[in-house]
């Protein structure tokens, strides 16, 4: 946990000079152009590799505190241009940052530990995030990077859209809109190499059928939510708008520090008391950090940024998502899943104090350094009682990128 790691994460200055570069190399193979702003008039580039119809599109930094994606868009895009085989019919498109405001805040690049990686954490309110928008905005309200990327999705019309994201801590999955016969088995391959866990109980996935261990596939439309009260539902989000054209959406996952726990599919003895344990851990951390915010609310008088706006919404999912966790049936009853539920009820209360303590640094407020302490302490807690382990940067890029090329091959396969 105090090992730097070897490489650091890009900023998205430095992902469009490295486009930049490639273009400039390969003028007639690679375009870089600009197809939208974001909302504060940062620019959105598009990086494309091969001028063929059938078409693959990357996107990295949907999300802000996931900044994986973004050395893997790099590292594929080189990839791309090195190796013809991988263009042979297919031209290939990478969004380079689909939220370049997001990326603006979130600010830890090398994280050391998942203490210092909070103390620069950013992850916006859901109806400002680009691919999740759709879900909880009407149409007339859609933020421009939104309208940005599904004009991409509308001009090249991908057989393939692959989304880079990635977690803090945990194992490694997929999520597809349709589902990829053959993708499973490299994609379990590819991680038992560079020593990832697969996590086969993923909550962001709970109760969707899998086609392999760690390989989700989305629910039809229509059919329940595991938790009923989660605002958003990716069948509404970005992701489908592929479907228009045929073509089906892969979200590639890779931890920065990887969890064994996870990973176990063993049955787990008592899952729905379980269940309801973490709630109450839930709601009990949640509160600490709204008493933390209500104390200090009067001296924030008139503020209202991204981090505050992020940090509020983060505490009102805390209510519906412990209900749901104690009156409905556990969607798995595996230990990984339980095991990717407790670091769910972590992973929320935390993001809400280390955004809050950002805002209340900025003023020099008194009751910083106590919720400071708080954010140490849940950091260290989260990595002791997962035993988490760093996955290096160059192991998190090589998993992803050969998920997404096998991604790309498999599905081609199923098209034709």
């Amino acid at each position: 946990m105090s090992l730097l790691p070897e490489l650091r994460y890009p900023s998205v200055l430095e992902l469009q000079a490295s486009a930049r570069a490639l273009a400039a190399e390969r003028p007639g193979l690679c375009v870089l152009r600009q197809v939208g702003v974001s909302r504060a008039g940062r620019p959105l580039h598009l990086l494309s590799v091969g001028h063929a119809p059938r078409a693959v599109l990357v996107v990295a930094g949907a999300h802000a505190n996931e900044p994986t994606g973004g050395a893997t868009l790099r590292f594929l895009a080189e990839r791309v241009v090195e190796e013809r085989s991988l263009r042979d019919g297919v031209s290939w498109h990478f969004l380079l940052c689909a939220d370049p405001d997001g990326a603006s805040l979130h600010v830890t690049p090398a994280p050391r530990s998942l203490f210092d990686y909070h103390l620069g954490f950013f992850r916006p309110a859901g109806d400002e995030q680009p691919e999740w928008s759709p879900s909880v905005l009407p149409p007339d309200r859609l933020p421009p990077e939104t309208r940005a990327l599904t004009a991409v999705i509308d001009e090249v019309r991908p057989y393939l859209q692959v989304t880079l994201h990635g977690t803090d801590l945990g194992g490694t999955w997929v999520q597809l809109t349709k589902d990829i016969p053959g993708l499973a088995e490299p994609f379990a391959k590819s991680a038992a190499e560079l020593h990832i866990p697969v996590e086969a109980g993923a909550s962001d996935a709970a109760g969707w059928p899998a086609s392999g261990p760690g390989v989700h596939v989305m629910p039809a439309p229509g059919a329940g939510a595991a938790y009923p009260s989660m605002p958003d539902d990716a069948r509404h989000s970005t992701w489908y708008h592929a479907h228009r054209y045929g073509g089906l959406t892969a979200i590639v996952e890779v931890p920065m520090w990887a969890s064994d726990l996870v990973g176990d599919p063993a049955p787990h003895p008592a899952p729905a008391a379980a269940l309801g344990r973490l709630a109450h851990r839930l709601r009990s951390d949640a509160l600490l950090v709204e008493e933390a915010l209500a104390e200090a609310q009067p001296r924030l008088a008139g503020r209202d940024g991204a981090l505050l706006r992020a940090a509020r919404w983060t505490l009102a999912l805390v209510p519906g998502l412990a209900e749901d966790w104690v009156r409905t049936s556990p969607a798995d009853t595996t230990m990984a899943y339980v095991g990717s539920v407790d670091a769910f009820a972590r992973r929320l209360p935390l993001r809400a104090a280390a955004m809050l303590l950002r805002v209340l640094r900025d003023v020099d407020d008194p009751a910083a350094p106590r919720l400071e302490r708080l954010v140490a302490y849940w950091s260290e807690n989260f990595a002791r009682r997962f035993h988490a382990r760093w996955v290096p940067l160059g192991d998190q890029m090589e998993h992803q990128s050969r998920t997404v090329v096998t991604a790309a091959q498999q599905a081609r396969e199923q098209a034709d």
